[in-house]
This record gives structure tokens, sequence and C-alpha cells, in this order.
């Protein structure tokens, strides 16, 4: 939901250094690659209840997630790349979760697990949606120019960095946290459906 009003605020300072990253002769796929390693670093630190250096960490990861894209439109996006970027990013959202459950099996790894849960049904809808949208020929620039389509919500990376962060800054918070982020992805996996199908019956028609 919040993504595309901080990506219009960040966007020109990503940019530059971006830019400035380019001319160091680092890939795209480099820094990807630095955001996941930052990510799993992050998740480890919370599991041995490093909790303010893991959100530091976590900053740098997801810090390095944008950059990655400014770098490939200097030097040239890829279609690989763009696979890459999701798959990994899928990978830091799920472990920072597992990260909290290591930390307090007893209070967090059902809440934890919940919460994965959410992720992995919201993450199926996005990209269902966007081999439904390949399929069909739909294009949106909604989150800046990517690689597949993005389909927009009510949880997206803004609201799950704002989440994690909140939780390393109190730590006693996660279960609610949990709880209440997974409902928010649930609905916003529910919301996707109701338009897909409007979408599809639409192009059907």
């Amino acid at each position: 939901m919040l993504d595309g009003a901080v990506r219009e605020r960040i966007q020109p300072a990503i940019d530059a250094m971006g830019r400035g990253i380019a001319r160091t002769g680092l890939s795209a796929n480099t820094v990807t690659v630095t955001a996941f390693l930052l990510g799993l670093a992050s998740a480890g630190l919370i599991a041995f209840e490093a909790y303010v250096a893991g959100m530091i960490v976590l900053l740098a990861s997801r810090l390095c997630d944008g950059l990655d894209g400014a770098v490939a439109r200097v030097n040239g996006k890829t279609d690989f790349g763009g696979f890459l970027d999701i798959v990994l990013d899928f990978g830091v959202y799920g472990a920072i979760p597992v990260g909290f459950a290591f930390a307090d099996p007893a209070a967090n790894a059902v809440p934890a697990a919940i919460l994965v849960l959410s992720f992995y049904i919201n993450g199926a809808s996005f990209l269902a949606f966007a081999i439904m949208a390949e399929k069909h020929g739909l294009t949106t620039d909604q989150r800046g120019e990517k690689s597949i389509f993005f389909t927009t919500g009510l949880a997206e990376a803004t609201e799950t960095i704002a989440v994690f962060f909140l939780a390393c800054l109190f730590p006693a918070w996660f279960p609610w946290l949990a709880w209440g982020f997974a409902a928010i992805c649930l609905y916003t996996t529910l919301s996707r459906i109701v338009m897909t199908r409007r979408v599809l019956d639409g192009r059907a028609g």
C-alpha cells in the first residue's frame, strides 16, 4: 500500500547510488545476492536476540534490494536478474520470522509459522497473477519498471519491513505483530483473488 509513496520519495537517491555502484563494475545480481546474505545475517542476529543489530543489518539488506534495480537500469536489465531478485526477496522475508521463532520458540514459533504461511499464500497469489498478466499481455508501471507484473495490495514490502522493524524494537510484541500482519497478508490475498477474477472475466468478455 505504501510502496508507491515511499518509492517516489527515495527513488532519486537510490538511482544516484545505483549509478555510482554501476561505475565500480559490480553487477545488479551481485547486489541482489548481497541483499539476500545480509537478510540471512539479520535473521541470525535476531535468532541470537541481537535485535537492534538485526534491525540495522536488515535495513542494509533492504537498501541493497532497492539498489539492484537501479544498477540494472544502468547496466541493462535481464530476465534472470528479475527472477533472482524475487526469489531471494521471498527468502529474506521468510527468514526473519524464523529468526524470531528461534529467539523465543515458546512465544514466537506458532505466530512465526502462521506469518510465513500467509507470506507463502500471498506470494503465490502475486506470482500467479503475474503469470496470467503475461499470458494476457497486461502491463503496469505502478511500482516502477519491473520484470513481471506487480500487483499492489495492503501488504507490500514497506509494510513488511515496518513490521519487522517494530518487532526488533519491541521483541515482546512479535506474536501480536505476526498475527496481525498475517491477517493483513491474507486479506491482500483475498482482494487479489477478487481482482484477478474481475480482470480475467473482463478479458474473456
